[in-house]
């Protein structure tokens, strides 16, 4: 509604401008004939174009992750997930009932890149989502945030990077159309006596969607 306000004070000042200029010339210009306008029409017929809901993640060269926060019971390596959008341009007609859409979140083994260190599992990487678009709906929601099995002491589940919900959406269609975008810091908290050396992984997002 606000954009059809400005829209039509932008109308409105055009016109009174317009209107100046025509008084400027004189009376001779009352003789017009008011009933003289052009009529403008436009057809617009029904759109052919589906929407989708797609996801695209920000440009990236990687998450190195770098020590901090390590004690006597873990080393830790944090890092931040690069931005991830999700578009839904699917009109409310075109969404069945019960549909839900969610990105999620499955890391693989850290491996050595050299030498022959024993891998590091998924289950001792974990994230905290952050939602960066508000939604004053709650139609759309970051994941819950999990940790590694080795505990942070947030009390989140220590379950480990193996499938978490990083967005996820409601199943209210009419809520649902819209862009969002969300991020994660990443922990990795692995035993103290961690094998030396430079690990590897690879993080894999999925945009599901269920009706």
């Amino acid at each position: 509604m606000r954009i059809n306000r400005t829209t039509q004070l932008l109308a409105a000042a055009v016109l009174g401008v317009a209107l100046a200029g025509v008084g400027v010339a004189g009376p001779a210009m009352a003789d017009d004939d008011p009933e003289e306008g052009i009529d403008v029409t436009v057809t617009i017929e029904p759109s052919t174009t589906h929407g989708q809901v797609s996801m695209t993640v920000a440009d990236n060269g990687g998450v190195p992750l770098q020590e901090d926060g390590s004690n006597a019971a873990a080393r830790q390596f944090v890092g931040t997930l690069p931005t991830v959008t999700v578009t839904d341009t699917r009109r409310p007609e075109e969404i069945p009932a019960g549909d839900f859409w969610a990105v999620v979140g499955q890391a693989s083994e850290f491996t050595a890149t050299s030498g022959s260190a024993p891998p590091i599992g998924p289950q001792y990487l974990g994230w905290r989502p952050r939602l960066l678009t508000g939604s004053s709906s709650g139609a759309v929601e970051a994941g819950e945030p999990v940790s590694s099995v080795i505990s942070d002491g947030s009390g989140a589940p220590t379950v480990g990077l193996q499938g978490q919900e990083l967005l996820v959406s409601t199943a209210n269609s009419a809520d649902e159309i819209g862009t969002w975008q969300v991020n994660a810091d990443l922990t990795l908290r692995t035993p103290a006596d961690v094998t030396a050396g430079e690990y590897r992984s690879t993080l894999t997002l999925s945009l599901f969607n269920q009706s």
